[in-house]
């Protein structure tokens, strides 16, 4: 098994992570690109590309 993958967090873990509402979370993937695959009906993210487009300023600055 390979060490470098990441694991990826679901909608729930990412609202817990950044402390934002569902809406809020829909509203940055629609509006700001935020970083988000769509697998079926449920939404994914990894970490780490999350913090990178937040340190990135992108949905502060919408």
């Amino acid at each position: 098994m390979d060490n470098n993958l990441e694991r990826c967090y679901s909608m729930k873990e990412i609202m817990e992570y950044l402390g934002v509402s569902r809406d809020t979370v829909l509203k940055w993937i629609e509006r700001c690109n935020m970083p988000a695959a769509k697998n079926g009906r449920l939404w994914k993210f990894k970490v780490s590309e999350v913090d990178a487009w937040m340190k990135s300023g992108v949905a502060a600055n919408k």
